[in-house]
Parts: C-alpha cells; structure tokens; sequence
C-alpha cells in the first residue's frame, strides 16, 4: 500500500493508512508490548518491507522463529486464514506470499556464520560491563590495554587478554609507577571472570577473521537489502554477552560508516529484541555511552528500533530520542505495569476520543497504538492500528533449509574458518621462553662457574695441602738428617775415643813397663839422678 516514501505499517478501523516514513526512518523507534500481544509479527512485517525498500536490516532471532522470514509464507500454513482476512482488513489488495533475502549469523558458528570481533575493537569499557568488573579492576583493565598499545602487542582473542594480564600482574611495580596501582588481586579477579566467559562460549566471539561491518550493508541481485539475522536462542542464556555484542555492533556501526545526514532512506535498520538486556545492572558510564551512540548514529544514516515488552525498561534519555512508535497491548496486573501504561500513555501525541491509557490494556493480538514521524518531523497523533500480515513464514526453518540458504549466502567461507595470527599471547610467550631459555643458560654458567671455582678452590686447597704436607715432610727429613748427622757425630766421638784407647795387650805392656821402670828407677835414681840434673842443667847453661 505504501509508496517508495514509506513502509504500511497497517491502518485504523476506518482506513487510515499508518506510514513509516523512509526519510524519517532513522529516527529510531520502540516496538513494545507484552507477550504474545504481536510484536514479532510486527517486527517481521516492518523489516520486509525496509528490504523491498533496498534497506539492509539487522535484527536478533530471540525465539528462533524469525529465522522464517528467509522463506514465503504458504498457503497451507494453519494462519493463513488469519493473514488473508488481515490483509483484506487494513485494505492490502496486492497482499501476496513472499520470500526475503536472509544472512545467517550466530556468535557460536552453528546456526549461522561466526561473528568475530577482536578483544582490541570490543575496548576495555565493555568488556568491563561483560565481565561485571568494579572500579578498580576496570581500571586495571584499562592498564592491560593502554600498555599493549604501547607495546605493539595486539589483543585479538581471550588468550591474547589472559596472557596480557598475567604479564600485567607480574610486573606490577614497574606498571604501577607508571600508569596507577596494578594490585595482583586484581588481575585475578578479572582472570576469573574470563574463565566464567570463556565457559560461557565468549571465547568464540574474539579472534579473526573480524566481522566487517560492510558485509551487514548490502543488497541482493533484485535490489532487495539483506536481512541479517543473528542466532540468538543460545545467546540468551549469557544475557551479558548479547546485550554487550549488540551495542558493540553499534558502536562499529558508528565508527565505521561515514556521515550521511537524512538520507532518503535508511542505510541499515538496527532491531534490538529484548532492549533491556542493554540497560538491566548497567553503570551509569555505559547508558551514556548508549545514549551518544543512538543519538549521534541518526547521522550515519541508522535506524535503531528497541524491541521490549516494557517500555520503561529504556532509560528516559534513550526513550525520548525514539520518534517512531508502536505500543502493542500492555497488562495493568501489577503497580509496575500500572506505571509502565501510564508511562506509555504521556509518551505518544494526544488524538481526539481516544483514551490512550484506557486503549493499551485493550489491544487485541495484532493491534498497536501508532504513532510515527510525519514528512515535517513531527510525531503523528496516537491511532489504534490494526498491523497488516507478514507476507513471509511465520515460524523456524527447518535444518535443511537453514543449511541451503547458508551456502548460498555472499559471505559464505569468509568467516566460518577461524584465523590464529602471532599476536600478545604468542609474543609474550616467545619473552618469557627467550627469558626462560635465558635463565636457563644463565643457570648452567652459573653451574659450571660454580663447578669450576670448586675445582679451583679444591686444587688451590689440594695444592696447600701438598705444600704443608712437603713442608712436613722436608721438616721431617731435615730433623731426620740433623738426627742421622748427630748419631754420626757421636759414632764418630765414640769411635775416636775408642781408638784414643791403648789395647789390652798395650795396658798389659805398658803396666808391666811401669813396674819395671819403677823398680829400676828406685835402685839408679840415687846414682844417676844427680847426674843427670847436673848434665841436664849444664847443657842448658852451655847453651846460652
């Protein structure tokens, strides 16, 4: 029903057509309601027509069953009846089964292709928001990454992260002279909320190849945008690591694409289902950094659209930046509900004799309040709307169907192979074994110093020990000789008195020469003595 300007959303009881227009498009929206009340079938239809339209759109398959848009509707579907009366009911006379182009995505490579993205692009702020960090270890968390910078190492995969970290914490005195404390504390904490994400399957999000962004932007060989379609059953059950991946997918987004301004239609519509993953438990440093991105990436030419059932789970910030709204049925059951009703009521531009409070506990399944931005920018007044029918499959694929349209995809084996460059963890481990191999050889000198001067110190000690036992032993010998020599001296006395000593026979000789001489003298001593004195004296005196 809508021209090239718009996209039908579907009409009032009397035929008021409800259009979104394309050139406004960008200016975000709300699709909110309870459950059950419609609002995937909303979202189904919606993201059809933005591809018939040449818009590529992005949206998370929470339920597994908008996967079907991939395929027309049939005939014999048990809601055909229901589509058919639809249809004719919002006045869509050229209504028709159809199928829309899809590209298959899941963060764990099953469902769909992987997607990637590198620890470096995911940045310190929203891992620190995945892991559930405080202050300090985000802090510390922003050390490890300000270093790496710094020192060239890329932080591509979760072992990239835990390699840095440990690095980080071992050396800490040197880190925190440099950049602030870096307590080891810390650094275990956050390696344990690594290990709790790796468990989790978040080591399957970071590595390479890197999602590029361009590949969600794109058109088929009709012109149709691609719808991307990310498998998000399994994701649910690590509501951190959804909601984290999906507002890094929009900060890419941001950074990535070139200004634009209002461009005649979007370049990609963004739909985030169950938005307050987003926002439950986050700091107040992370809404913000939501805020700027849904504000400034309008100019990008985006268009993101939160999917929830209650429309206060979006921050009052956000909330006000959404211009294109559609309220499905919402249940006054409790004081909450009661809050959010009237809380949806004050948001929506006041249209005469319609209750808008009273309308929201009313809806039917398949009926929304609408009110979207009009060609001047302003915000349409409230209309109860009757949603016109998806003209695709409402419900799964099938494995085997799921498997052909994966072959056939533009991207297919650009990602399903996973790449495993040198990066920190590789490079770290090359320091430390570098510094291992180091130590090691530094230990065996050591060792053979150590065994060297030993032996030194043994020959030095041996060789003292000869010396003292030589100079023993010359001591020794030197009082053997002086010994040897004295025994010598008195052998040699002994001998000279022995031989000093008249023999027997001359004592016998010489005894009896004594007696006889003294026999004799005593008879001539009278006689002969006196002559002799005489004789003896005259010579002398004879002499002279």
């Amino acid at each position: 029903m809508a021209d090239d300007t718009g996209i039908f959303i579907g009409a009032t009881a009397d035929g008021q057509p409800q259009t979104l227009n394309l050139r406004r498009a960008n200016r975000h929206g709300l699709i909110a309601g309870a459950t059950g009340t419609g609002k995937t079938v909303t979202l189904q239809g919606i993201a059809e027509d933005f591809s018939a339209r040449g818009v590529p759109v992005f949206l998370a398959d929470v339920k597994g069953d908008l996967a079907g848009i991939a395929m027309a509707g049939s005939p014999t579907d048990k809601m055909d009846a229901t589509w058919a009366e639809r249809a004719a009911a919002v006045g869509e006379a050229d209504w028709a089964y159809t199928d829309t182009p899809a590209i298959f995505w899941d963060l764990f490579g099953q469902a769909g292709h992987p997607i990637r993205t590198t620890v470096s692009e995911m940045g310190p702020l929203l891992l620190a928001r995945l892991m559930g960090l405080n202050e300090v270890q985000e802090g510390v968390l922003q050390i490890a990454f300000r270093y790496a910078d710094e020192q060239g190492l890329l932080l591509l995969d979760l072992p990239d992260l835990q390699a840095m970290l440990a690095h980080c914490a071992a050396n800490a005195a040197e880190l925190t002279t440099r950049y602030g404390n870096v307590s080891k504390q810390s650094v275990g904490a956050i390696q344990r909320q690594l290990l709790q994400l790796e468990a989790q399957g978040g080591d399957a999000f970071f590595g390479e190849p890197a999602l590029d962004i361009h590949d969600f932007i794109g058109t088929d060989d009709q012109g149709r945008g691609w719808v991307n379609i990310l498998a998000a059953d399994r994701l649910m059950a690590s509501p951190k690591l959804y909601a984290t991946f999906l507002l890094w997918l929009l900060s890419e987004l941001f950074e990535t694409l070139p200004e634009v301004g209002d461009p005649d239609k979007p370049v990609l519509v963004f739909f985030f289902d169950e938005a307050h993953l987003l926002f439950d438990d986050a700091p107040k440093a992370l809404t913000d950094k939501v805020e700027q991105v849904v504000r400034l990436i309008r100019s990008k030419g985006v268009g993101v659209y939160f999917v929830t059932q209650n429309p206060v789970d979006i921050p009052e910030d956000i909330a006000g930046q959404l211009g294109n709204r559609v309220q499905h049925a919402l249940r006054a059951f409790t004081p909450r509900d009661q809050k959010a009703i009237r809380a949806a009521a004050e948001t929506f531009r006041a249209s005469p004799g319609l209750d808008v409070g009273e309308a929201i506990t009313e809806l039917k399944v398949g009926e929304a309040l609408v009110s979207l931005l009009q060609p001047d920018g302003a915000p349409s007044p409230v209309a109860r709307t009757l949603i016109k029918p998806p003209r695709s499959r409402v419900g799964p694929l099938s494995d085997k169907e799921r498997a052909l349209l994966r072959s056939l995809s533009p991207v297919e084996g650009k990602y399903d192979v996973a790449i495993n460059r040198e990066s920190a963890q590789e490079i770290l481990a090359a320091k430390a074994g570098d510094s291992a191999a180091a130590a090691e050889r530094a230990k065996a000198e050591a060792v053979t110093a150590k065994a060297q001067a030993d032996a030194a110190k043994a020959a030095a000690a041996q060789a003292a020990l000869d010396t003292r036992q030589q100079a023993a032993a010359d001591r020794e010998a030197d009082r053997a000789a002086a010994a040897q020599a004295k025994a010598e001296e008195r052998a040699r006395a002994a001998a000279a008195r022995e031989a000093a000593k008249p023999s027997m026979a001359e004592k016998m000789f010489q005894s009896a020469a004594r007696s006889a001489a003294s026999s004799v003298g005593r008879q001539v001593a009278g006689t002969f003595g006196s002559q002799l004195v005489r004789g003896l004296l005259g010579g002398l005196f004879k002499g002279r």
